[in-house]
């Protein structure tokens, strides 16, 4: 039995991600890629949606594909690569945007959000139409399934509708993908906001705990995270309106693999004194390898470049049949010279 086939991406749009994305998406990448056809890109076309500096961007998408090979991602068991290496996404995306109406495109919540906030005339084409080379992006591989956060739900929609529509219209080519919503090991949230969800745009670094920290640093984080002045419970019931503790708990059962009961059955009636030392080292011994291991792979940043190419031909031998099947069937004169 064939395996199925899953395609996720991520944006290099910081110097390092964050516990959140990791506990959030990533570490379930590294376990998806155990037992399905998976392809994970990082999505360098999208992050010129905001105003980046042109040597920042190559910095940032060399430093996210070695952060996640040194997450678990291995070029032996997934497809690893960068998508504007593969030309057919921005090719797929333009015929796309011929069959998507203006007002299916307006209605993208992440679109109206910022547009509202910033004003329409200081929203640029690309974050208008980001949505439609993500289904771009997406069904040039065929996946079965999409896994996506529940914020990015809408945008697989949208995919699936333009798939039926292009279907509809020219001829039946393309598989209608499903959002797989990923269960997150745990909420993570501001170390300092706790009522905040954990972003890598927070301007205070004290805020997350970053892939790239060493065991000093995510030690400095862990003892200045925000708490309350109460001994944790010995119930889950005694977290309720208690968003530190919460917080910090929720960490340290994901880090661990356990539940928030088995937590608090070790820990209730003991204070942040005794919980925030223990917090640190569970974090240290889970997350530091992960930072020395992208450092490591930094030294030779060839070797990156060389899975990153070979990850781009394999998804390029994918995504290159599907084209020239668009191309031909969509009235494109001749062959296509994408590569």
């Amino acid at each position: 039995m064939s395996k199925k086939r899953v395609l996720s991406g991520i944006q290099p749009t910081h110097d390092s991600f964050h516990l959140g994305n990791y506990l959030g998406a990533l570490k379930q990448w590294v376990d998806m890629q155990e037992n399905h056809d998976a392809f994970y890109c990082v999505v360098d076309l999208h992050a010129l949606t905001v105003e980046t500096d042109p040597k920042l961007l190559k910095k940032r998408t060399l430093l996210s594909a070695a952060q996640l090979i040194a997450i678990g991602l291995n070029p032996n068991k997934c497809t690893l690569f960068v998508q504007s290496h593969v030309p057919a996404h921005n090719q797929l995306a333009w015929v796309f945007e011929c069959i998507t109406g203006f007002g299916e495109a307006s209605r993208m919540t992440q679109f109206k959000d910022k547009s509202q906030k910033s004003g329409a005339d200081r929203i640029n084409v690309g974050l208008f139409t980001y949505p439609i080379l993500q289904a771009a992006d997406i069904l040039l591989y065929q996946p079965d399934f999409v896994p996506v956060g529940e914020d990015q739900r809408q945008h697989v929609e949208l995919t699936r509708d333009i798939a039926q529509r292009f279907n509809s219209k020219y001829k039946e080519i393309f598989n209608i993908p499903k959002p797989e919503i990923i269960k997150s090991l745990a909420k993570i949230n501001d170390l300092q906001d706790p009522n905040a969800k954990m972003s890598k745009s927070d301007p205070s670094d004290n805020s997350r705990i970053n892939m790239t920290d060493d065991a000093d640093m995510i030690m400095q984080k862990i003892r200045k995270a925000k708490t309350d002045p109460d001994a944790l419970p010995s119930e889950v019931a005694g977290l309720a309106d208690r968003p530190e503790a919460s917080n910090l708990v929720g960490i340290y059962a994901a880090l661990a693999a356990c539940s928030t009961d088995d937590v608090l059955a070790e820990f209730g009636g003991r204070g942040f004194g005794d919980f925030k030392p223990a917090l640190g080292d569970l974090a240290v011994a889970k997350l530091s390898p992960i930072g020395a291991e992208m450092r490591r792979l930094l030294e030779n940043p060839a070797d990156i470049d060389a899975i990153l190419a070979d990850g781009a031909e394999r998804a390029a031998a994918i995504a290159r049949p599907i084209l020239a099947e668009v191309r031909d069937i969509v009235g494109f004169l001749g062959s296509s010279t994408d590569r």
